[in-house]
C-alpha cells in the first residue's frame, strides 16, 4: 500500500505562530496537506504535533487527548491578554505574605470541572470571526463560557515575593480547550489579587511528549526528514483496534456498512481502528447505533485506490 503520511512531533519555538510552524513543515516535506492538532500562542514553546497528507484526517482524534503544561503565574497585576505580553489593566500589589499552604489550597480547589471564559485575545470564533480580531478593533463581544477539566494542578516551585508581586511555577494536566492564561487569572482571583500567566511550555499533547519532539532546525538539517515522521498506526495506538482478514479489508477500503467484528463488540470508546494483516491502519470505524451488530466508517485513512 502507498504511504498515507504521518505525524511530525514538532517542538515549536517561542516567537512563532502555529500557522507559521505548519508552513515551515509543509515546505520541508514539500506537501500542501499539513495541519496541527492544537494551537500554541506565539510566546509559548512546546509540543505541536503536525499531521501530514491523509494523517490530517486524524487531527480531531489526536486533539481529544489531555495536554500537559508547565507554567508560571505572576500575582499582583493583570494584563489585557492575560499573559506577559499584554498591557497592564489592573494592579493589586501583594502587601501581605501568601503562604505555600494557601497557594496549594487554591490549586487543589481548581482541580476538576471548571468554567472558563476564553480571553478576548484568542482564536475562538464568535459569529465567524476570531476573538482577537474583535479585540484589535477595540470591540468587546459576548464570549461563550466553556467547561473544561483540570485533571491535576500542582505547584512546582517556591513562592517568590518581590516588589509587590508573588511568582511561582505550576504543572497542569488538562482537557483540550483549556486556557492556561485564564487559569492563571483564576488562581489570582482565588487568592484575592489580579494575576497573569508569565511563562508557559506545553510538555505533552495527547500521546506526544517533549522527549518525542524534534525542532525545525533539526528537521531542516536531516537528509531524510521522513525518519522524523510517526506513522498513522503509532499516532492512534491509544485507540482500541481490530485486525481484520483480507476479505473484510476489501469491503472496508470501499467504506462499506459492515457487520461488527466480534472483537469490537466490547469496545466502549466512540470509535476504533481497523487494521489489515500487515497491521496497516485502514480506517476508523464506529458502531452503528441504528443497526445493531453493524459498524460504519468514522474516517477513511486508506481507500481502494491507496
Amino acid at each position: 500500500m502507498k504511504s498515507v503520511g504521518g505525524v511530525v512531533p514538532l517542538w515549536k519555538p517561542r516567537g512563532m505562530t502555529s500557522f507559521d510552524a505548519v508552513k515551515r513543515v509543509r515546505h520541508i516535506y514539500k506537501t500542501k496537506r499539513a495541519g496541527h492538532t492544537g494551537t500554541l500562542d506565539p510566546d509559548v514553546e512546546g509540543v505541536l504535533p503536525i499531521c501530514l497528507e491523509r494523517a490530517t484526517k486524524l487531527v480531531e482524534y489526536l486533539t481529544a487527548d489531555q495536554k500537559v503544561y508547565e507554567g508560571e503565574v505572576t500575582i499582583g497585576f493583570s494584563t489585557e491578554t492575560e499573559d506577559a505580553g499584554g498591557e497592564v489593566v489592573e494592579r493589586t500589589p501583594v502587601n501581605s505574605t501568601i503562604t505555600e499552604e494557601e497557594a496549594d489550597s487554591v490549586l487543589a480547589d481548581l482541580q476538576g470541572e471548571l468554567e472558563q471564559t476564553p480571553p478576548m485575545y484568542s482564536a475562538v470564533k464568535v459569529k465567524g470571526k476570531k476573538l482577537y480580531e474583535y479585540a484589535r478593533e477595540g470591540l468587546d463581544v459576548a464570549r461563550p463560557v466553556r467547561t473544561i477539566t483540570i485533571y491535576s494542578l500542582e505547584r512546582k516551585s517556591a513562592l517568590i515575593h518581590e516588589d509587590g508581586k508573588v511568582i511561582f511555577s505550576f504543572r497542569a494536566v488538562c482537557s483540550k480547550g483549556t486556557y492556561i492564561r485564564t487559569l492563571a487569572v483564576q488562581i489570582g482571583e482565588k487568592l484575592g489579587y489580579a494575576a497573569h500567566m508569565s511563562d508557559l511550555i506545553r510538555t505533552a499533547s495527547g500521546n506526544f511528549e517533549k522527549k518525542d519532539c524534534i525542532t525545525l532546525e533539526e528537521l531542516e538539517k536531516m537528509n531524510d526528514p521522513q525518519k522524523a515522521v510517526i506513522s498513522v498506526e503509532n499516532a492512534v495506538k491509544h485507540l482500541p483496534g481490530v485486525i481484520i482478514d483480507e476479505e473484510l479489508e476489501k469491503k472496508v477500503l470501499q467504506g462499506g456498512l459492515l457487520p461488527l467484528p466480534k472483537a469490537a463488540e466490547a469496545f466502549t470508546e466512540p470509535y476504533f481502528s481497523l487494521y489489515n494483516r500487515n497491521q496497516e491502519l485502514l480506517a476508523l470505524y464506529k458502531k452503528d447505533v441504528k443497526r445493531d451488530g453493524m459498524m460504519k466508517p468514522e474516517k477513511m485513512i486508506r481507500t481502494i485506490d491507496l
